[in-house]
């Protein structure tokens, strides 16, 4: 709607300060004609907004101008809300300013999107991490956090996967980024990225950096995420699933072949699943137990079939058990 579109103009102008018409454009998915329109249309109804030509130019506000105008319609104000996250905010040391944040907000809205905002505080809760992921303790996260506000250089003594495992590393660290419950730093000279919880030791020098200004910290995690998964899966394993059993990365064999994908007289299909390694395709495929059969490669079947003759032979020898016993029930689960 234009009316909204007019209120985004004029709080990027408010925000950003000096914009062209090309960036406005961008901005908000519209053509630069449709911009000179709605900047017409603003100066019009009062708004004190100029135009300077030449390669430095572009739309502003009059200095000192400010609006008290938010433009927030009832979707925007419950997101605005839902994005509230007061955990990683605490770890970050920023508890008390969200929660401060979040009150001089909701005091500035109508009354109406008031109620919408405490709607969704009170029915969306987020908790990213799974249930079983071990909480890591990461307890120079506020010293990297400061360095990345203030653009300061960090020494860090690092332990990494690899020989050797605790090395020495400088940072300029660009931001912060959580991953599924786990913080990362991505940081120059590269950039390059690194676990937050993994860091041994920390300097935090007197040295400033300059934060690249064509940086994109959003843009970089898309595509580093995409080379990890690119490097993480380098081969591939043919298996047999199971009616009802599904792997989310699996297709089906038939797919390649051009055919349709259909299930053999018992139900099973048969899927190509991206692997990592032998060594963990073992692990992921031994945990859908008789519910699939790796067919393929021959070395990643053979090593099933080493743990599984391991397994029934171990729980075959029942002697010497005492749970065996049936005066000596097992212990319950605790359920």
């Amino acid at each position: 709607m234009k009316s909204s579109r007019l209120v985004s103009i004029l709080l990027l102008l408010q925000t950003r300060g000096r914009m062209t018409a090309a960036q406005l454009a961008a901005e908000l998915e519209v053509s630069v004609r449709t911009v000179y329109r709605d900047v017409e249309a603003l100066g019009a109804a009062g708004v004190p907004l100029y135009g300077d030509a030449g390669h430095a130019g572009g739309y502003r506000l009059l200095d000192g101008y400010r609006t008290r105008l938010t433009g927030l319609t009832t979707e925007e104000a419950e997101a605005l809300f839902l994005a509230g996250v007061p955990g990683p905010a605490a770890q970050l040391g920023l508890g008390a300013v969200l929660a401060a944040a979040q009150l001089k907000v909701r005091a500035a809205l109508p009354e109406q999107l008031r109620a919408h905002a405490d709607r969704v505080a009170g029915r969306f809760h987020l908790d990213a991490p799974g249930w079983y992921a071990r909480e890591e303790e990461a307890p120079y996260l506020p010293a990297v956090a400061d360095a990345v506000w203030n653009n300061r250089v960090l020494d860090i003594a690092y332990r990494r996967w690899r020989t050797p495992t605790d090395v020495d590393r400088r940072l300029e660290p660009y931001g912060l980024v959580l991953k599924a419950g786990r913080w990362y730093v991505v940081a120059g000279p590269g950039p390059r990225t690194f676990r937050v919880d993994q860091i041994l030791r920390l300097t935090a020098s007197g040295e400033r950096f300059v934060r690249p200004d064509d940086f994109d910290l959003a843009a970089y995690w898309t595509a580093y995420q995409r080379d990890f998964h690119e490097r993480l899966h380098t081969a591939e394993a043919v298996v047999r699933l199971a009616p009802g059993v599904t792997l989310a990365r699996a297709r089906p064999v038939a797919e390649s072949a051009g055919e349709d994908a259909e299930a053999d007289a018992d139900g099973w299909t048969v899927v190509t699943v991206p692997i990592e390694s032998v060594e963990r395709a073992h692990d992921e495929f031994l945990g859908l137990g008789a519910g699939a059969e790796v067919l393929g490669p021959p070395e990643l079947r053979a090593r099933l079939a080493r743990t599984v003759t391991t397994l029934a032979e171990r729980y075959r020898a029942a002697a010497g058990n005492p749970y065996d016993d049936p005066g000596n029930p097992r212990p319950a689960d605790g359920n």
